[in-house]
């Protein structure tokens, strides 16, 4: 990576055969960047061409396809979506060749966390209880629900329990009774409702809906216990008595929840899901890698990873899957890939919808562009499994989860698989928190750092000016560990968390 005089614009060559510079400073016309001179304004996190590019030649940049010329780009020319677009190309995916030994440090010298520990063997990094809702219809009650603890005094007598939270979503009814769409509904209820992060849980539904809980409790060998009780709308009496008795039953449960206590555990039980929201042309650069660089030190340290968003890796898939344990592990990849292909067929979509209109203010041109940085997260360790949306994760090191690219549902699934930290970068400034799981925010840049400050966990934009991505990586890390032992994150201090419970919902609503 090349970075030009300070007496120019600053600029990133990231790899010696990209033709294309990123911008870390505004090029104005005439200015003169690795001897070319700009004949447009190129804004920061955007491109300017160092070398002609033929119409239909490749644009490349990270060493990587990320469009393709509509038109003869000259030198100095602006390369953005008015002259670079989307086209298909074959990649090579030498499976599992690039698989490797992750490093795994001795147990005496891996880190230790404070976490709760559950009597499944699992551990948490928080300690709610969560009021799940098997269907829309009985998401106003268990707001309610929630709403008489977290507005009046009771949690005061309980301080080792973090809140009580609704879990309420759009979905358990209009919906068929089988197939994709149930099923991805039913592993996520299932997720939240073993999640090591709650340490009680109340489900609860209206009674006629098509998500039935004693289906849910059947399919998962569920039974009603101290921490974990159902009930219906219809079959309790209607809204209020619904309200009374599921406030009564929370106050039943209070006594054992905060009865936890945080313990010494070794950081092998850290699940983080690797999150971008709002990415610019500086998330492959800063905060991504940095991110990637964290993940891979917490694989060494025996801990998990979960890379998400398929739509987002369109187009850096060949990257992952020569990193992949075995062709077994690769070839779930890319069947992820083809599935999407076909989803947005159906659906009269297209994989280049994503960048958003935000991603392409930043910088961002094609979706090849985008998931070359969103890959970046994942480091460099090797994708040890590859898993459906929600499916609980059961492997230690770096692993793949399916998922949408909307960071709501994305989080979701994650969190249903078991990931108890959230890590997520952004760029133009993603706001958001997800209960019952803490979110670090990582800035890419140091604009949007400064400017959404109490937001922000960590600027990443200081890479730009010097800081190795080994040192980021490693900052990174020790809040990962931090906020999992119980330091609030920004997004938990702002009270974020209790509207981004956002289930993928796959197939038609009836």
């Amino acid at each position: 990576m090349s970075v030009t005089t300070a007496a120019q614009p600053r600029t990133l060559r990231l790899n010696g055969t990209d033709n294309v510079r990123v911008a870390i400073d505004t090029i104005m016309p005439g200015s003169v960047v690795e001897g070319v001179t700009a004949s447009q304004r190129v804004p920061k996190g955007h491109k300017i061409a160092v070398t002609g590019i033929a119409e239909g030649a490749p644009v490349l940049k990270f060493g990587q396809i990320i469009g393709f010329a509509k038109a003869p780009i000259a030198p100095g020319e602006w390369v953005h979506e008015h002259n670079c677009g989307m086209s298909e190309f074959d990649r090579d995916y030498q499976f599992a060749e690039g698989a490797h030994d992750d490093g795994l440090l001795p147990l005496a010298e891996r880190r230790h966390f404070d976490g709760f520990h559950r009597p499944n063997g699992k551990v948490g990094t928080r300690n709610y209880i969560g009021i799940l809702t098997s269907v829309n219809c009985s998401a106003t009650v268990a707001r309610y629900i929630a709403d008489a603890f977290n507005r009046s005094d009771i949690l005061k007598d309980y301080p080792n329990v973090d809140g009580v939270v609704s879990f309420v979503h759009g979905t358990g009814c209009g919906m068929g009774g089988s197939g994709e769409g149930y099923d991805t509904l039913e592993r996520t209820q299932w997720g939240y409702a073993a999640h090591p992060n709650l340490a009680g849980v109340l489900v609860v539904g209206l009674g006629c809906e098509v998500f039935q809980i004693p289906r849910l409790m059947k399919q998962y060998n569920l039974v009603e216990h101290d921490g974990f009780r159902t009930m219906t709308i219809q079959d309790t009496g209607g809204t209020r008595k619904t309200i009374e008795t599921g406030i009564a039953t929370i106050k039943e449960m209070l006594p054992a929840a905060n009865a936890y206590r945080r313990q010494a555990t070794p950081v092998s039980e850290i699940m983080v899901g690797l999150q971008c929201g709002g990415s610019d042309g500086y998330s492959g650069i800063t905060a991504n890698p940095a991110l990637g660089h964290a993940s891979d030190i917490l694989v060494r340290h025996g801990g998990t990873t979960i890379l998400s968003e398929t739509p987002e890796i369109y187009g850096a898939e060949h990257l992952l899957t020569r990193r992949a344990a075995n062709r077994e592990v690769g070839e779930k990849l890319v069947g992820l890939i083809k599935w999407w292909e076909d989803y947005t067929e159906r659906n009269q979509g297209e994989m280049n919808n994503n960048p958003s209109p935000g991603n392409k203010l930043g910088g961002l041109t094609t979706i090849l562009e985008k998931s070359l940085g969103a890959a970046a997260k994942g480091g460099t360790s090797t994708l040890r499994g590859v898993y459906k949306y929600a499916e609980p994760v059961d492997t230690h090191g770096f692993v793949y989860m399916d998922s949408p690219g909307y960071d709501p549902a994305a989080v979701t699934g994650q969190i249903a698989s078991g990931a108890n930290m959230i890590v997520f970068t952004t760029g133009r400034g993603s706001a958001a928190g997800y209960k019952p799981t803490p979110s670090i925010k990582l800035a890419t840049n140091s604009d949007v750092y400064t400017r959404m400050i109490d937001d922000m966990d960590i600027n990443c934009g200081d890479v730009l000016d010097g800081v190795s991505i080994e040192e980021k990586g490693q900052e990174i890390f020790d809040e990962i560990v931090a906020v999992a032992s119980g330091k609030h994150s920004k997004s938990e201090d702002l009270g974020y968390g209790d509207a981004e419970f956002v289930p993928w919902q796959i197939g038609a609503v009836m």
